[in-house]
């Protein structure tokens, strides 16, 4: 209940400041509000009359409403030159600031019967600077706001424009793999058309075709349970028997508190497609691809490991400037995560190439 009535006020005070017109009369009616209080507060040190009180609160009214046409002045120079800004904020201030005086006169004159005869200008000079310094805070604090709240609006602008280019990068990494893959996949069905395999042919083009609505699915700047990324692993699995039939063997070890654990969309596809393409491709009797996921303190690795015959690079140079592949999902993870993940390549036993992948462990909420 407490979160709720929390949640409440942070909403309406977001609306408020988001709506600039309303959240400038709310500061309009507070602030001249707290002058009038603190000016009555400082008469009862002088035991005035309570009559002084409607006097404090018709000045405050006064200065209300002298300074609203203040605002739509500033706003119509608000692009103009800083010296014009200047001269204009002083000449308006004080023009105000005299008529203020002039109602505070009229004021006095009504109530108590007295005010400024016309051989006191000097007093009446003094309380026409007095206001002219009270205006131009007022001015300076409408200025001030308006510039930070341009400030603010800046801000949100630059990182939206950060986050619309992140998104974009991402989605360009994703999508990037997606030739790639379907040129040697609809190789692989045309192949089979030639060789009269029309069942094969068909059964790769449906699964083809699961993988793609899967992958139009789900976006590439969005994270997925570990579990739908496996079913979509799956479905390029079944692709890829199909060209390999019984060369090619998988083994998916997945612990069960991890199968919610959200992961890039399709960001392991593209390291089962470099070990099938290094590996498996490479040894006339295929191999086998094991892909195992476990929780690892408070974070989630994941590994892919193959029994092909391994690299003769450098694993330092491969890793950082391997094929589309490794450097898409390294691209993409770093993307995704900062400098929160690692990625490495290390010899598997008794042969083969393993990649070791810790992401945050975010599970599905």
């Amino acid at each position: 209940m407490q979160k709720t009535w929390r949640e409440n006020l942070l909403s309406h005070w977001q609306g408020l400041l988001d709506d600039r017109n309303r959240f400038f009369w709310v500061l309009q009616v507070a602030g001249w509000s707290g002058y009038a209080l603190v000016h009555y507060i400082g008469s009862l040190m002088h035991e005035m009359r309570d009559i002084y009180a409607l006097i404090l609160l018709l000045g405050a009214y006064a200065g209300f409403l002298l300074t609203v046409p203040l605002r739509y002045l500033y706003r119509r120079i608000w692009d103009a030159s800083p010296w014009l800004l200047i001269v204009v904020v002083l000449a308006a201030s004080y023009v105000a600031a005299a008529l203020w005086a002039v109602v505070d006169n009229a004021t006095y004159w009504e109530i108590y019967k007295f005010g400024f005869s016309p051989d006191s200008h000097w007093f009446y000079f003094k309380n026409t600077i007095a206001k002219f310094y009270i205006l131009l805070s007022w001015s300076g604090l409408y200025f001030g706001i308006k510039y930070y709240q341009m400030l603010q609006d800046e801000k949100q602008k630059a990182l939206m424009a950060t986050s619309m280019a992140h998104q974009a990068q991402l989605k360009m990494l994703r999508y990037q793999l997606n030739p790639h893959f379907l040129f040697n996949t609809l190789n692989a069905i045309s192949t089979l058309i030639l060789v009269k395999e029309n069942e094969l042919a068909n059964r790769m083009m449906s699964k083809l075709s699961l993988f793609l609505r899967f992958s139009l699915d789900n976006e590439p700047i969005k994270k997925i349970p570990l579990e739908r990324e496996l079913e979509a692993l799956l479905l390029y699995l079944d692709i890829e028997k199909v060209r390999f039939d019984e060369r090619l063997k998988v083994t998916i070890d997945v612990a069960d508190d991890v199968k919610q654990a959200l992961v890039p969309s399709l960001f392991l596809q593209p390291l089962i497609e470099n070990s099938i393409k290094y590996a498996i491709a490479k040894v006339e009797e295929g191999g086998e691809i094991i892909i195992s996921a476990r929780r690892f303190g408070e974070d989630l690795l994941i590994s892919v490991s193959d029994n092909g015959p391994g690299c003769s690079k450098p694993l330092d140079s491969l890793s950082s400037k391997g094929g589309v592949g490794l450097a898409n999902t390294r691209e993409r993870l770093q993307a995704l995560y900062g400098k929160n993940y690692s990625f490495t390549l290390t010899d598997n036993e008794p042969r083969g190439l393993r990649i070791e992948i810790r992401i945050p462990l975010e599970q599905v909420e």
